[in-house]
């Protein structure tokens, strides 16, 4: 059984690895590999699903954490954040509709639909990894 304190580390590196891995998909897909495209892209699916699952599990027991900092700081983080939680709610379904056109060999709106998924979920997953490392140390909670 993993220790409860080491998931938000875990959906960290999770959120990290998805973010690297669209990038990776993106640039293959520039480069017309096709088959490690899907691969990339499946994969960041894969991960991003495996975030969702822990992240839940963690909020499961944990509950809400407070963000400790004051001032501009706090802002910033709470710009951030809300910004990262209303795209996060959007991503699943973007995502899903994005790789189902792909499947269904539906290429144009692929790319159509493509073209807004990519960095909205580049941005959900670069954040999520910004706002682990301010609530949990730049601003440890107490």
């Amino acid at each position: 059984m993993i220790p409860v304190t080491v998931l938000p580390t875990i959906n960290a590196v999770l959120n990290g690895t998805s973010g690297l891995l669209l990038i990776l998909g993106y640039l293959l897909i520039r480069q017309r590999k096709i088959t490690a495209h899907k691969l990339c892209m499946g994969s960041a699916l894969g991960t991003s699903t495996l975030f969702l699952i822990s992240y839940l599990a963690y909020h499961y027991q944990v509950g809400s954490i407070s963000f400790t900092g004051h001032g501009g700081i706090r802002a910033l983080y709470f710009t951030i954040l809300i910004s990262h939680t209303v795209l996060a709610a959007v991503i699943p379904l973007l995502a899903l509709m994005t790789v189902s056109r792909a499947l269904r060999g539906r290429f144009d709106r692929h790319v159509r639909i493509a073209r807004f998924t990519l960095p909205l979920w580049l941005y959900v997953s670069v954040t999520g990894v910004l706002i682990y490392f301010m609530l949990y140390h730049l601003y440890p909670p107490a």
